[in-house]
């Protein structure tokens, strides 16, 4: 078997998503600053930066403002699409209300706020980042953490190529290649692969609620041109989920750049009926009164999912380890109420980026970085984060209508400077379903094709592919467990949690079921290995490039 080639660096980041491409920015600027030669190399999964990204998104810019401050000046696309109208929408089934902003705290109105792809906002980053030094390799995953003799990350390989289904070596099999590193920033997004065996590995979780997830699918619509309104931003709550107990999440509406409409919806991963489904549950949301309104005379061009941290301030683990650093989602930054994250993945990212060049600068190597911590606790984002920590558990203990308004009571009491004297606990995502016997099926209406779809015409729209011949990147623990504990138990939730129509059950009307998994179909969503009740799917990385192949999502 050849031997796995290395590469010496010193700095190597996982993943090319804002966080990732943020910190190697900064590196590369510090090093610029001091006049010191410093190398960084970025891993990205997807075929090409921005290929799994998967966004609204409404952003705020102050992680711009701090690693660019004249990006406004250049041909930066997140500058293309300021907002210019918030509203927040609680639905019923046929009626929308507006939320006035006087009930809500000023930092959900969005003011000074953009609206844009997030591909494409990576993508420019890419381009500023390679410009100043940095090696971004596209198409190679990061399969393995590497250890030194002291238990320390020293590095990451990546996949093996050529590998055929049955594990033997087909004629182009090429072996992963090892990355060498001082310190190892981990930015793989929400419920990374290499991220969950670090927290693993070394307990970073121990003093941590557990994380909490959403699941949230996205459509991108070219608008009929009289109802596009570049700017225009809507948020909703309530219907359809108030029609299932046990069910929280929301929509979005965000009017983009070239008369394009980003929609989408999330739906929180704490659900209890078994028989909900996440894509259908987006599904009928477009056919309420408003949503339809504006779709129609339009037209679907793209289609996406991916999990969104929930958990907040209290779900953040340790950020450091003997090696490296969490950043961005690999750590959980995202604000939920106002469901935005990407301006704390560059924020942690640029903390992680300066304790790191100090490190280096002073000769230390693979220890913890104990300045990016102890930078975050003093940080306007900590602050951000604190004051709505109790938002998601309120929600989920007292259901959408009082839990929101009780949130709201908090978040407006926090915002003057009043602080809860208590931080609300969170409970595991995978235990909370309900027996099959105890909830009533769902009865979703069957798609149009011209408002609603399928899930496969929809994988279809993501342009996911995956090498056929190659070993299952969705691996189980116990394969008996999905029929003969899931099947009988939640009918198989697999089955409908998935918005890519991965996982089936099939053969059950001859009393010979089986478990079928479509991994080709995989849009890296991350939702399998969550919310799966045993715990007994895990996600691994695929071949480098494989996945979705999203345009602008």
């Amino acid at each position: 078997m050849p031997e796995r080639e290395s590469m010496p660096y010193d700095v190597v980041i996982v993943g090319a998503g804002p966080a990732g491409l943020s910190a190697a920015i900064r590196l590369k600027q510090l090093a610029t600053d001091a006049g010191a030669e410093l190398s960084v190399c970025v891993l990205e999964k997807g075929s090409e930066v921005g290929a799994h990204i998967l966004s609204g998104a409404v952003i705020d810019p102050t992680g711009m403002d701090e690693l660019f401050p004249d990006w406004r000046d250049t041909d930066c696309p997140l500058a293309v699409t300021p907002v210019t109208e918030n509203y927040h929408w609680v639905l019923t089934k046929k009626r929308k209300f507006n939320l006035p902003h006087l009930w809500t705290p000023p930092f959900l109105h969005n003011k000074g706020t953009y609206t844009v792809s997030l591909a494409s906002l990576c993508r420019w980053l890419a381009g500023r980042a390679e410009e100043l030094g940095v090696e971004i390799f596209p198409g190679f995953a990061a399969a393995e953490v590497l250890f030194d003799d002291q238990g320390r990350v020293k590095g990451v390989a990546t996949g093996d190529m050529g590998v055929a289904r049955d594990g033997t070596h087909k004629h182009d099999y090429q072996p992963g290649l090892e990355l060498h590193a001082k310190y190892v920033f981990l930015a793989e997004g929400a419920r990374g692969h290499l991220t969950k065996e670090i927290i693993r590995t070394f307990d970073l979780a121990r003093d941590a609620q557990p994380q909490v997830y959403g699941i949230g699918i996205k459509e991108l619509w070219d608008l009929a041109p009289e109802k596009h309104v570049p700017g225009r931003v809507v948020h909703t709550q309530g219907w359809p989920l108030t029609e299932t107990d046990g069910s929280n999440g929301g929509g979005w509406i965000y009017h983009q750049a070239n008369g394009q409409v980003s929609i989408g919806f999330v739906t929180w991963l704490s659900y209890t009926n078994p028989y909900l489904s996440p894509f259908h549950e987006m599904q009928r949301w477009k056919t309420h009164p408003a949503v339809r309104d504006l779709l129609e005379g339009g037209k679907r061009v793209s289609y996406g999912a991916r999990v969104i941290n929930d958990g907040g301030l209290q779900s953040i683990p340790k950020l450091t380890f003997p090696g490296g650093a969490l950043i961005g989602c690999s750590a959980g930054f995202l604000n939920v109420p106002r469901i935005k994250g990407t301006h704390g993945a560059q924020l942690s990212a640029m903390m992680a980026a300066k304790a790191a060049f100090d490190a280096i600068q002073a000769g230390r190597e693979h220890d913890e970085l104990h300045a990016y911590p102890e930078a975050f606790e003093g940080s306007a984002l900590k602050k951000e984060l604190s004051i709505v920590r109790n938002v998601v558990p309120t929600v989920k203990k007292w259901g959408d209508s009082l839990g929101s308004a009780l949130s709201g009571v908090m978040m407006w009491t926090e915002h003057f400077g009043l602080k809860t004297p208590f931080t609300m606990k969170h409970h595991p995502d995978h235990d909370t379903l309900w027996r099959k016997d105890l909830v009533k099926p769902i009865d979703y209406p069957k798609p149009d094709g011209v408002l609603t779809f399928d899930r496969l015409s929809s994988v279809f729209l993501s342009n996911t592919n995956h090498e056929e011949d190659q070993p299952v990147h969705l691996t189980l623990r116990d394969p008996a467990v999905p029929i003969e504990y899931d099947l009988p138990m939640f009918d198989e939730p697999a089955q409908r949690y998935c918005p890519a129509g991965v996982y089936e059950v099939v053969g059950e009307e001859t009393g010979d079921p089986k478990f079928v998994i479509n991994a080709q179909n995989c849009v890296h969503c991350k939702t399998c290995d969550i919310k799966d009740p045993l715990q007994n799917i895990n996600w691994v990385v695929p071949e480098g490039g494989g996945g979705p192949n999203y345009p602008n999502m």
